[in-house]
């Protein structure tokens, strides 16, 4: 098969350099089909695109069992059939309504014990983000991501595992929890840093909108594997999960390229028909958006040049700079602070859904435990489309902050709606989640991809290659921390009537829109002259 550009090259090409996985299939095409040639950059960005999917759909896959498995850790009883082999060892027939809840988790408290494990969960998840986002920019992102996938597989696995074993104690789960969040920090900054590595600003927007499907597509799995055995055996909720997670991450091993040039497809910078391309100014805007950005792979090979570089003094271009950036250098950058805080209230409102949303459905409707769980998967179908939408928009227009604040003027009523009416009907339940879903989750995906990648690689940097995985932790990291404060919150004030949650959901949702509102300004009347411009 031929492909006709500048990177085909024969398939059995050698790389010293590369995961195991990829010198097997290299020596093995140069025995099979020695003179087959293939687009090396095409194939391997689809590589990559395909593992860093798979990856951190695992990733997300792990965290839903715990939400569908409340339900049946505690519940009225009076309704539960007896099992037969309680009758048939000689046991009286209970005549309480808690007899079938698993301890701790059995008493009057258990919504507030709940909370704890998801806080638990969560405020490890936020501490550990930041760390992780250094750690990333300093070590092999292929050993980051195999590491945390395979200790997060079994950290899950270990939670499952209590049933089977007997375990009742609460600082038990409270670890479990709080390792497993500790684990999970390894995914986004990992996954993220890799896909901005191989793949350039054009259409970024659209590629992160498809590829942060992932998230969705995770919650969907986790949510229908732990369904199918919650009523049976809960513990396979929590291992098959991790038992998936673990493969996947050895698979990561083997087949993942972290970087372009390990497999000699890292290309320069610039404008790819000649050594130029036009900037405006130099201006890019606060939410560190280009509208002319160029397609490339690679981010630290070569400084930008533009119309007003003197032609002589540029064989004495400064160096692009390759150190590691640190925290307060990042903060600097313009949009992350704003941006990190709208993730705050953003992250707040999806992972109170993600964390609370069966147990409400099976609370405020007649549905079971297991039709509640699979109802629930709508609001993350609806968060595919919401990605996608987000990216498509922000692409078109140029405007990341002015899309994400036209999704969050939305959400709030949609929310309102949903918590007045969605109850009426499974009809009414099934749009309005669906909508929900896809407001909510929008700008919630944009910011974490395509706007923390522009960041990552914003003009301020002056190409710098090394500061996208400080960014997207800091970022992610700011979210998750509201992520964790929304579930502990809705565990608090649930008890006192589904209602408090929504007007939470609501407060949170607008006020993640007024931390964007000066971003907007500046996007618009950037805009603005821009259209000037050309009329002149």
């Amino acid at each position: 098969m031929r492909i006709f550009r500048s990177s085909r090259r024969i398939m059995s090409t050698s790389y010293p350099d590369a995961p195991l996985g990829i010198r097997l299939v290299t020596a093995l095409c140069g025995k099979i089909c020695p003179r087959w040639q293939i687009n090396r950059l095409l194939w391997f960005k689809c590589s990559v695109l395909t593992l860093t999917y798979l990856a951190y759909m695992c990733y997300h896959m792990t965290r839903k069992p715990l939400s569908v498995v409340k339900s049946v850790l505690h519940r009225n009883c009076t309704g539960v059939q007896i099992p037969p082999e309680f009758i048939h060892n000689g046991g009286e027939p209970p005549n309480d309504s808690t007899w079938c809840d698993y301890a701790p988790f059995d008493g009057s408290d258990s919504a507030a014990l709940l909370g704890t494990l998801d806080s638990s969960f969560l405020f490890s998840y936020a501490i550990a983000m930041f760390f992780s986002g250094f750690i990333a920019e300093r070590v092999s992102l292929r050993y980051f991501l195999t590491f945390g996938m395979l200790f997060s597989g079994i950290f899950c696995y270990l939670f499952g595992i209590a049933k089977v074993y007997d375990i009742h104690s609460m600082m038990y789960f409270v670890f479990v929890q709080a390792m497993a969040g500790v684990f999970q920090t390894t995914g986004w900054p990992g996954v993220v840093t890799i896909v901005g590595r191989w793949f350039g600003k054009s259409k970024r927007g659209l590629i992160f909108g498809i590829w942060n499907s992932h998230t969705s597509i995770g919650n969907i799995l986790g949510t229908l594997i732990a369904g199918y055995y919650v009523e049976k055996d809960w513990a396979m909720s929590f291992v098959v999960p991790g038992f998936v997670m673990g493969v996947f991450g050895f698979i990561m091993f083997l087949f993942l390229v972290d970087r372009p040039e390990i497999v000699d497809c890292h290309e320069k910078v610039g404008d790819r028909r000649g050594g130029y391309r036009r900037i405006d100014d130099g201006r890019v805007g606060d939410s560190g958006g280009t509208s002319d950005a160029e397609e490339s792979v690679g981010t630290n090979s070569e400084q930008d040049v533009n119309e007003r570089t003197p032609i002589i003094g540029s064989i004495n271009r400064t160096p692009v700079p390759d150190n590691a950036i640190g925290f307060g250098g990042a903060l600097r950058i313009p949009g992350v602070v704003e941006f990190s805080m709208c993730l705050f209230f953003s992250k707040l409102v999806s992972y109170t859904f993600l964390f609370w949303l069966p147990l409400y459905i099976q609370s405020s409707t007649t549905l079971g435990a297991e039709l509640s769980a699979d109802l629930s998967t709508l609001f993350d179908i609806g968060g595919i489309v919401g990605a996608i939408a987000a990216g498509l928009i922000s692409d078109y227009s140029g405007m990341s902050a002015t899309t994400c604040t036209g999704m969050l003027a939305l959400a709030a009523p949609a929310l309102l709606i949903y918590q007045q009416w969605g109850a009426l009907s499974l009809s009414f339940n099934i749009c309005l989640l669906f909508v929900a879903g896809v407001l909510v989750n929008g700008p919630y995906a944009l910011i974490t991809t395509s706007v923390s990648a522009e960041l990552g690689q914003h003009s301020s940097l002056n190409g710098n290659g090394k500061a996208l995985a400080t960014v997207t932790a800091i970022i992610d990291g700011t979210g998750s921390i509201g992520a964790a404060v929304g579930p502990l919150i809705a565990g608090l004030i649930s008890s006192s009537g589904w209602e408090n949650v929504f007007y939470m959901l609501i407060v949170s949702d607008i006020l993640a829109l007024l931390l964007l509102l000066r971003l907007v300004s500046k996007e618009i009347s950037r805009r603005s002259r821009r259209r000037n411009v050309r009329i002149e």
